[in-house]
């Protein structure tokens, strides 16, 4: 009985390994010879799809690519590779998209021509104060100002040539 009992295990030992190897396997494929090969590894890339017989759960399948044409007309711009024939063809242009871009480029443009409409328009007043300003100066007429104490100055000589001078350098600024 020891060797019934011996054979017994060798052969529990050899279909416990079997199904070990198997069961830790997560590839099988068979090789160039026709064997089956059993890995925890993909197989290599020679091995065909076809030829591939389990995968571990998860792995993608390869995709397929479409058969190379010989034909160096078939792709033009106007017609890409694979454009099948009465399918619409696709500018890459995204209509709404352009539509409000130029709606935000013009609102940009319209708020940049109503700040220079602005800035014209106070530079045009503030031409025509200091013209008058100057005529005022240059008159002759006694001028006076009031200063931080609250007390009236009467303009003299060099306070008027002062004056003249600033009220000069406003208008070479906003006169143009």
């Amino acid at each position: 009985m020891d060797s019934k009992a011996a054979s017994k295990r060798l052969l529990l030992a050899v279909a416990s390994a079997g199904f070990a190897l198997t069961s830790f396997a997560q590839w099988q494929w068979v090789d160039k010879d026709g064997h089956r090969v059993f890995s925890d590894r993909s197989p290599p890339a020679e091995v065909q799809d076809k030829d591939i017989l389990k995968r571990p759960p998860g792995s993608l399948k390869p995709i397929p690519l479409p058969p190379a044409t010989d034909d160096a007309s078939a792709a033009t711009p106007d017609k890409p590779v694979g454009a099948k024939p009465g399918l619409p063809k696709l500018s890459g242009k995204d209509a709404d998209l352009e539509a409000r871009k130029k709606k935000a480029d013009d609102e940009v443009a319209a708020r940049k021509k109503t700040e220079d409409d602005k800035l014209a328009k106070s530079r045009a007043e503030n031409c025509e104060r200091a013209r008058t300003a100057m005529a005022t100066l240059q008159s002759g007429v006694r001028m006076s100002s009031i200063n931080a104490q609250g007390e009236r100055e009467v303009f003299d000589d060099d306070r008027r040539a002062s004056e003249i001078k600033r009220t000069q350098d406003v208008i070479d600024s906003s006169c143009k």
